[in-house]
């Protein structure tokens, strides 16, 4: 077996495979999308090369402007979830009662489509027999607003069922690495007089540090693209006010059928996601690792 694995030819053999289906699914339509982003195409007809023109007019476009703020504002909402999603896990770990049970509550969103969970929470911020707008009534509320009409809030009512949905998700990650801290540093700590939030804070969090810089990553650029539920929510509106850069490029290339330009914004979305990743990996990049 070390024989054959010593033999490059061999070790190319085996990688090969993965890397054509990497570079016919992924690549390749990351190329394409910057070269459509040259033309003057509506998806159907015949191209016309335009050059830089449907870039320079994104980077002119109050809307992808406007979008890409959006997108921003959820990436740092997503961003700082993690803290309570952290504090959750951190409660689930510390033998409670229950938390089997809880740990199976956090991740049931996680089971549901994107498009069941836009349903279930346009019903409860309907605004004449949604859930939310009666339980402020029962309570005294008067003229509760209409959530996803009023341009100032839709943007923020989006954003808990988003959040929502991925605790699950990032509750289950915090929570299977704090179980793989050893007992035995635990129990050390105890001994030597350390508090629960000592413990948590001084030796618990550097020994996962690694597990939340992955998060974030995952949180910022999972919601620089973020699309689907958005999409079935609000469409963007009303007038723009939950418009996200990938609805942005989706209405432009399909429903105003100008293809080019949202390969542009297609594509600017990509360097823009690129960026934010390498300044995040830069900013949280450290010189030594906890081992234990």
């Amino acid at each position: 077996m070390n024989k054959v694995m010593s033999n490059k030819w061999i070790i190319a053999l085996y990688v090969l495979p993965a890397l054509l289906l990497i570079g016919i699914l992924i690549f390749i339509p990351l190329i394409l999308t910057g070269y459509y982003g040259l033309m003057k195409w509506d998806g159907i007809g015949s191209m016309e090369f335009i050059g830089l023109q449907n870039y320079v007019t994104a980077l002119q476009d109050k809307k992808f402007w406007d979008s890409a703020l959006h997108s921003f504002l959820l990436a740092v909402f997503s961003t700082l979830s993690l803290i309570i999603y952290l504090a959750i896990s951190l409660i689930l770990a510390s033998k409670i009662k229950g938390a089997d049970l809880l740990r199976k509550i956090y991740l049931i969103p996680m089971l549901l489509s994107s498009v069941a969970i836009a349903q279930l929470w346009v019903k409860i911020y309907n605004p004449s027999n949604g859930m939310l707008n009666s339980l402020l009534m029962a309570i005294g509320v008067e003229n509760p607003p209409a959530w996803l009409a009023e341009p100032s809030l839709v943007l923020y009512a989006i954003f808990i069922p988003i959040l929502w949905q991925y605790a699950g998700f990032y509750i289950l990650i915090y929570y299977a690495a704090l179980k793989n801290i050893p007992e035995s540093i635990i129990e050390a700590a105890k001994i030597d007089g350390a508090s629960p939030i000592q413990i948590a804070y001084k030796i618990k969090l550097p020994l996962i540090m690694g597990v939340v810089k992955v998060t974030i990553v995952l949180a910022v650029v999972g919601s620089l693209k973020y699309f689907d539920l958005i999409y079935v929510m609000t469409g963007g509106g009303p007038n723009g006010a939950s418009e996200v850069m990938a609805s942005y490029m989706y209405k432009l290339a399909f429903s105003t059928n100008n293809f080019g330009y949202g390969s542009a914004i297609g594509f600017l979305l990509l360097i823009i996601t690129l960026i934010v990743t390498l300044i995040i990996r830069k900013a949280t990049a450290t010189k030594e690792e906890i081992q234990y």
